[in-house]
């Protein structure tokens, strides 16, 4: 009788159902276990919930900032001493049940997409034996909520068990005030003064989101500028639309504990200052899900910071044990724990497998405008890692952007100085994460700043912009040979 491969994937966000359902397709006998329903943090505390929390957010500042101009008429009843009022308001009570219910919905559509493909979902924590048996396989002991156990046998086992928020020992969150972003979703009333801490994507994405819904915020930031591991020029436009649109970003302060005092939140700086706010978010890094699951005794090498260490095809220092996603520290984003978990199954199972190769990775920040990046950065160019000529297009030259009323962003691409090869670019624009895949593909691609200029883009329309940068390097390259 043939034998069967058993996989047993520990984790179920993008890294583990994405690994699940091309294990299944392979004809391997799937298990994944999770304890909180498929999907992750990415559906189910974080991607989906922030980014539907985001669009809200976005169609009231779409309409906050563009209605005047665009000519749009507001017939507005308030009374004459109240005549300030915004016109536009949020029922925040509202907008966090729509986001619990999307991402619920979403966590059923994977489940019953992994279950349709041949897999088998169950729920618990998972712990990795030491010992693998002469055959090679291991057991995976799991754990279901009522203590009861059951064992597992594996010929290979996927960790995809990401991470959680990091806290400030002085700063602990307690799910009412002190927030960290998964908690967010159960506030029924917007805060009134929002303090984030912490500048990064996450701190960034829920300032920006707050400000427009209509929160007072403030961003502690410890760096020199919002957004640190960002395009430079890409930071310095989104913090100038931060404090035009009326937020506290307070740079180079760092955030040392937080304390309820009543109804509202004291932040302590390390400087000594005291801010103070109805509520506090936390949004100072994560941790990887690496304690407690037996990796170190099944011979797992982790780095200091507790994330796994792989190698290109997702393979760990342990034979038959792969890892993928957040708990890698690779790059924090559900694409790139999806491709590692695919990786991971391609190369166990035998199949055509492309290493990881992260200088293709598209990534988006979901502020207001928008933040793509994709390739070879500005930091790498101007570090000597890559030679590569660069143009900056401001979107206010733009005649789409102009109709629009859209003045903050550009587009930015590096190319090759002798080919012209495309390697990277930066958009910063409404719906950037839309209008970066032409860069993409040719990233991807190899393709040259003249390809992309001689494709046909549609008049009006912001991806002329790209073509427009295509066309002033392919210009420049062929100026310089002549």
């Amino acid at each position: 009788m043939e034998h069967v491969t058993r996989i047993v994937i520990i984790g179920g966000g993008p890294g583990g159902y994405e690994a699940a359902l091309v294990a299944a397709q392979l004809g391997a006998e799937v298990t994944v276990v999770d304890c909180d329903g498929l999907g992750g943090a990415s559906v189910l505390t974080d991607c989906v919930p922030s980014k539907t929390l985001i669009a809200t957010a976005e169609v009231m500042t779409t309409f906050d900032s563009s209605y005047e101009e665009l000519g749009i008429i507001v017939a507005d009843d308030t009374p004459p001493l109240e005549q300030a009022a915004r016109v536009v308001g949020v029922d925040l009570g509202k907008v966090n049940r729509r986001v619990k219910r999307l991402a619920l919905a979403q966590s059923h559509d994977i489940t019953a997409s992994v279950t349709r493909a041949g897999g088998r979902v169950m729920r618990g924590r998972a712990r990795v034996e030491p010992q693998q048996s002469l055959d090679g396989s291991r057991r995976v002991i799991v754990r279901a909520a009522d203590g009861s156990e059951q064992s597992l046998v594996a010929d290979a086992v996927l960790l995809a068990t990401g991470a959680h928020p990091r806290e400030i020992p002085d700063a602990k969150p307690d799910g009412e005030r002190i927030l960290n972003w998964t908690q967010v979703y159960d506030l029924d009333e917007l805060p009134q003064e929002l303090i984030v801490v912490g500048s990064g994507v996450t701190g960034a994405e829920f300032a920006g989101a707050y400000q427009a819904l209509g929160s007072k915020v403030t961003l502690v930031s410890s760096r020199d500028r919002v957004l640190p591991g960002e395009d430079p020029d890409a930071a310095a436009v989104l913090e100038d639309v931060f404090r035009r649109r009326g937020m506290n970003v307070m740079s180079r302060s760092r955030a040392q504990a937080a304390k309820r005092v009543g109804d509202r939140v004291e932040v302590t700086l390390s400087d000594g200052r005291v801010i103070s706010g109805t509520h506090c978010l936390m949004a100072v890094g994560s941790i990887p899900n690496t304690a407690d699951i037996g990796l170190e005794e099944a011979g797992v090498k982790l780095a200091e910071s507790g994330h796994i260490l792989t190698d290109k095809v997702s393979r760990t220092s342990a034979p038959g044990i792969y890892a993928a996603g957040d708990c890698t520290g690779v790059l924090a984003l559900a694409s790139v724990a999806a491709m590692q978990g695919r990786i991971a199954m391609y190369h166990f199972l035998g199949d055509a497998v492309t290493p990881l190769n992260l200088k293709t990775v598209s990534a988006n920040v979901f502020t207001d405008p928008e933040i793509a990046t994709v390739g070879y950065s500005q930091a790498d160019v101007d570090g000597g890692k890559i030679d590569a000529r660069v143009v900056k297009l401001p979107l206010l030259r733009n005649p789409r952007a102009k109709m629009q009323g859209i003045r903050d962003g550009f587009v930015k691409i590096f190319c090759r100085p002798g080919t012209g090869i495309v390697v990277g670019g930066v958009v910063v624009a409404p719906r950037a994460s839309e209008l970066i895949h032409p860069i993409s593909l040719a990233v991807d691609n190899n393709l040259t700043v003249e390809q992309i200029a001689n494709a046909f883009t549609v008049y009006p329309s912001l991806s002329g912009s790209i073509a427009e940068v295509a066309r002033q390097l392919h210009t420049r390259k062929t100026q310089e040979e002549s």
